[in-house]
């Protein structure tokens, strides 16, 4: 793999702290719920959220 720039890096952690926040947030918000179909809409959120960070973790290795 190249080496990527600073900013890059900086870019990257900017996205993957995003993605944590919002995962959180989501896991959060789906454990309060109570209606089924709300309930499932933050769950698959927060998967996304935690695939999207896994995802652009791989760029640091």
């Amino acid at each position: 793999m190249s080496n990527i720039s600073e900013l890059d890096l900086q870019n990257l952690r900017h996205l993957i702290g995003g993605f944590e926040t919002s995962h959180c947030k989501m896991q959060d918000y789906a454990q309060q719920a109570t209606d089924p179909e709300i309930k499932q809409f933050f769950e698959q959120g927060a998967k996304s959220a935690m695939d999207n960070k896994q995802e652009l973790m791989k760029f640091l290795n």
